[in-house]
């Protein structure tokens, strides 16, 4: 949508206009946020209102994207305050957690975001658990989730690991120490004394005229809890969300919940956005067709600059049960055909090593090598200047460094230890970009004298008796993960990474492992374990505007095709060759 002229639809305007609480479901390219905008700029430039309006969305990218266009269309504030902009865990950091602390801790609170991959190791020599898979406040743990971490509890006793996460927990909250799982927990008991809730309900309604929920569906029912209270203290909510993108294992977001709290909101307060002024008509016909079931099954019709673009949905039929770097060479050649610059033409997967395979960027397993772990750390790194996410790749970085050099444990007391050294003010960046750099593969250079140099570079700053040689040894795969992609190929990203952005060609890779499910699933066949699964492929298949491709078993094309087909898109399939 048109970043200078706007023509709201009636559905549009209507929000733009309703004032009080509203629950408004919209469809992928509906142009929600552009809807919002204006919908805070009737609100701003009244000047009736006094109070600010709060923004708040699930994750950085969506806060950024939500900044630059209030900033670009004039409608943030400037001071910001009363007004209010950020992750929805960030609200409730500085509303509820700064001014307040932890109930029963007197040191101040300092967030450590990597809390839950902590490791549990009970006794010397034990098998590491990571603290995610530990109830907070009882210590149990899930079977089912113990028995995915490669913990046997057919023969094991979980007992001992319970009891430290216990002792874990205890000891983090009196060192103030507190992930966003710990802030929502508090806010909850906060919000159980009714004085408390009285007190600051009233402040936060004298702040705030209306508190704006962007992606929603990205709520936990904890988020959802917290978001009923604000209605109870008297502030206008707007709750805007696509409940099937909701992905389960993103921030504990669950569907049914929203769709159950969206019947909390009376009738006149149940609003719509309908109409994709994103995709071309192919690729609305494809999103409709990959919704899954339960959602109204109505194609939206294309409203924007690709109304009228005849490009089909292309297939790419892929022999055999691996992902190939033919899936990206082919990708690259339907790119090329429509003329569209491969930077903006990302292949999605669910996971990165199927996305790199994609490209022929080949990846390693799990590994505790502290070789492999540097080189892709400072691959991921260089890439992420064309992939994007450069922040979380410098993190990544750091933390291998420091792992490396021994200044932490394990990967996972990364952010404990920013915390407790203070260095969560980012003073380490320009050293860290340095040792970046340092990092950087060189043309012509092989994997025994990119290690050489690793080891000049991390030397200086190790901890502990054991010598840079010991700790960054030479491996047998540390020339396939320092290899590059093509120099001419589309990015690779994952699903997560994208939800919320939309680019101009889109390739959706699916698995031998997951498309059959995913297939049943769409199909209405009760199959509720692929639900996570399908609800991926229509979030990555929905990103895109003019060309969407999605790669797929030979097994499995005809039953994608038909889907497809069902619903009105036109289809191109394109059989791949064997290696």
């Amino acid at each position: 949508m048109n970043q200078k002229s706007f023509t709201p639809t009636e559905e549009q305007r209507i929000i733009i206009n309703h004032t009080g609480s509203a629950f408004i479901t919209a469809c992928p390219g509906a142009g929600k946020t552009r809807t919002l905008v204006e919908r805070a700029r009737t609100v701003l430039q009244d000047g009736e209102h006094r109070r600010g309006v709060a923004f708040l969305s699930f994750t950085n990218a969506a806060v950024e994207e939500l900044e630059a266009r209030l900033r670009g269309l004039r409608v943030l504030p400037a001071p910001l305050f009363p007004s209010f902009l950020g992750t929805f865990d960030r609200f409730l950091w500085q509303f509820f957690i700064q001014p307040f602390g932890i109930p029963g801790i007197a040191v101040l609170p300092r967030l450590v975001p990597d809390k839950s991959d902590w490791e549990i190791v009970p006794f010397p020599n034990a098998q590491p658990l990571a603290f995610r898979l530990f109830d907070r406040q009882t210590g149990d743990a899930d079977e089912d989730s113990l028995k995915e971490a490669g913990f046997d509890v057919e023969t094991r006793n979980i007992n001992a690991w319970e009891t430290a996460a216990i002792r874990t927990q205890k000891n983090a909250l009196s060192k103030g120490m507190i992930d966003f799982d710990d802030v929502r927990w508090i806010v909850s008991q906060r919000l159980g004394d009714s004085s408390f809730r009285e007190r600051v309900g009233k402040a936060l309604a004298a702040r705030f005229f209306e508190v704006i929920v962007d992606e929603a569906q990205d709520c936990n029912p904890a988020d959802l809890d917290i978001v009923a209270w604000l209605r109870t203290a008297g502030i206008a909510i707007k709750v805007i969300c696509d409940p099937h993108q909701s992905i389960y294992q993103f921030r504990g977001g669950v569907a049914d919940e929203l769709i159950k709290f969206a019947k909390t909101f009376p009738d006149d307060q149940q609003l719509s956005m309908t109409g994709n002024f994103r995709s071309s008509p192919a690729i609305c016909a494809a999103v409709v067709a990959l919704k899954p079931p339960g959602g109204v099954a109505t194609v939206d019709k294309p409203l924007g600059p690709h109304k009228h673009d005849s490009t089909p949905v292309h297939i790419l039929s892929y022999p055999g049960t691996k992902v190939t770097s033919a899936i990206g060479a082919a990708y690259q050649k339907i790119v090329e055909e429509y003329e569209i610059p491969l930077e903006v033409t990302p292949l999605i997967a669910s996971t990165r090593p199927t996305g790199n395979n994609a490209i022929g960027q080949p990846t390693v397993g799990r590994t505790k090598e502290m070789t492999l772990l540097l080189a892709e750390a400072a691959m991921q790194y260089h890439f992420a200047f064309a992939s994007g996410n450069r922040k979380e790749a410098l993190v990544n970085l750091h933390r291998t460094v420091l792992y490396v050099q021994e200044k932490i444990p394990s990967l996972g007391s990364y952010h404990a230890h920013v915390a407790e050294t203070n260095l969560d003010d980012g003073r380490w960046r320009p050293a860290l970009i340095a040792i970046a750099n340092g990092l950087v593969v060189r043309e012509g250079e092989t994997a025994e004298d990119w290690l050489a140099r690793a080891r000049s570079v991390l030397s200086t700053g190790l901890v502990g008796t054991r010598k840079i040689g010991q700790r960054l040894r030479r491996h047998n795969n540390l020339e396939t993960v320092l290899s590059q992609p093509p120099l001419r190929s589309s990015p690779a990203r994952t699903i997560h990474s994208v939800k919320g952005m939309e680019f101009p060609g889109v390739c959706v890779v699916m698995t031998t492992q997951t498309s059959g499910g995913i297939l049943d699933f769409l199909k209405g066949s009760p199959a509720a374990k692929w639900e996570e699964d399908a609800r991926k492929i229509y979030v990555a298949a929905s990103r895109a505007e003019r060309l969407l491709v999605i790669a797929i078993p030979h097994s499995r094309v005809v039953r994608l095709k038909a889907l497809l087909e069902k619903h009105g898109c036109s289809v191109d399939v394109t059989e791949l060759a064997r290696d």
